[in-house]
């Protein structure tokens, strides 16, 4: 069995590129419920990309390269308010991330 560690980098890039597209096209989905399932959101994708660069991106420019324009430009067009039971979703599932 192959390990993502053998995934060709090429094929990982073209992936990632896939996932950033369709949460592009998915404003529907919001950052607050991706927290909830998952534990992770397009805030944490940018923020992964700024520390894979090693200083050359800080997290605005790599959350900029996922949302496709500044963060600020997609909450104030895309998300909603966040409702009690969401957040208590999200900290439930982010505390699974230690």
């Amino acid at each position: 069995m192959q390990t993502i560690e053998d995934l060709d980098d090429a094929v990982a890039a073209a992936a990632f590129r896939r996932l950033v597209m369709h949460l592009r096209h998915r404003t529907d989905a919001q950052n607050v419920d991706l927290m909830g399932l998952a534990g992770f959101c397009r805030n944490c994708l940018g923020d992964w990309i700024a520390e894979a660069t090693e200083g050359a991106l800080d997290k605005a420019a790599g959350r900029e390269l996922v949302y496709g324009m500044p963060y600020a430009d997609w909450k104030a067009a895309h998300q909603a308010e966040a409702s009690p039971e969401q957040l208590a979703r999200m900290q439930e599932s982010v505390a699974k991330n230690a």
